[in-house]
């Protein structure tokens, strides 16, 4: 990208996402988090500009600036999307690290995170506003749908399907074909063996539901 980049969230998040848009050669212009404390102060060397709904910050976005959305909290990330989407009419761009390695037969939407040392296959499909930590091996011909989150680590085999909000935590194995509903959960560590129905939290090896 040409433009200079503005982060959303000065968190640990935002500031990996700064590492890589620089490692890559990107300029990051700032950072705009709601935390008023830190408004005015040096992250890593870069201000943090003031609050993710700063007008006199917002208007560079699409002109003179491009967006990254690095909240890792779904409901939030969604509303910042959606503010640049329906306000801004500009798209949050992807931050990929180098270290990542995507197949030339994958396809990534917009606004996602790829950070350090993730595989993505042949074939393998991921939406947009995704975040993909650490590690991650995504395997051929799986399919990933928007505001996915896989932990470090994570394994997901091939012909997966990740449905919509998924969250899947760090260390996890999904076996080969094994489908994951709308906004369902998996705790860190688990091995998943059969179907996660939407809005479902397994945890555990086998992964087991676990009653509220």
């Amino acid at each position: 990208m040409e433009n200079p980049v503005i982060i959303f969230g000065a968190n640990y998040l935002g500031r990996q996402a700064k590492d890589i848009l620089e490692r890559n050669g990107n300029v990051v212009y700032g950072f705009l988090d709601d935390n008023k404390k830190i408004h005015n102060t040096l992250l890593d060397e870069v201000t943090v500009l003031g609050s993710t709904d700063d007008d006199g910050f917002l208007k560079l976005i699409g002109k003179k600036c491009d967006a990254v959305v690095a909240a890792d909290e779904t409901k939030f990330r969604k509303s910042l999307v959606s503010m640049l989407l329906e306000e801004l009419k500009t798209q949050p761009v992807n931050v990929i690290s180098q270290t990542s390695r995507m197949s030339t037969t994958s396809s990534l939407g917009h606004g996602n995170i790829v950070d350090d040392n993730v595989t993505i296959g042949a074939g393998t499909s991921v939406g947009s506003y995704c975040i993909l930590y650490a590690g991650a091996n995504i395997a051929p011909e799986v399919k990933i749908a928007d505001y996915v989150q896989v932990g470090a680590g994570s394994i997901i085999n091939t012909g997966c399907d990740i449905e919509e909000d998924a969250y899947v935590g760090s260390g996890v194995v999904i076996v080969a074909g094994v489908s994951v509903g709308k906004g369902a959960r998996i705790g860190a560590g688990s091995v998943v063996i059969g179907p996660v129905k939407a809005g479902e939290t397994v945890f555990g090896n086998p992964a087991q539901p676990i009653k509220s």
